[in-house]
């Protein structure tokens, strides 16, 4: 199973909220995670970087959004599509340009 794919979207939010919830009880946003990632079964560190994303996400943390993410990372996958295709029309026209001048010199 694929590593980001270990635990639900649903898991990630409850522990993630239950951190929250609870970050006041502790003394440190570690102490928290470090007590609520075994009940969930990740380790801290996991949990830490989920509750980071979901206060970037939120906009209370400085950083780029999950959705800024993944549009920045449909734009770069669009851009080297047309690079490639724009590639590809670059070689067929100094292909047919070549064949061009080849066809007027035999003549």
């Amino acid at each position: 199973m694929n590593k980001s794919n270990r635990f639900s979207p649903e898991v990630r939010e409850r522990a993630v909220r239950l951190v929250q919830e609870h970050r006041g009880e502790y003394p440190s946003l570690w102490a928290a995670v470090e007590s609520i990632a075994p009940k969930i079964g990740c380790v801290p560190q996991t949990l830490l970087e989920w509750v980071k994303r979901a206060e970037v996400d939120a906009g209370e943390r400085p950083g780029t959004t999950t959705a800024e993410a993944q549009r920045m990372k449909e734009l770069e996958r669009e851009n080297k599509e047309l690079r490639r295709a724009n590639d590809i029309l670059r070689t067929a026209s100094a292909f047919f340009a070549q064949a061009e001048l080849d066809r007027k010199l035999k003549s």
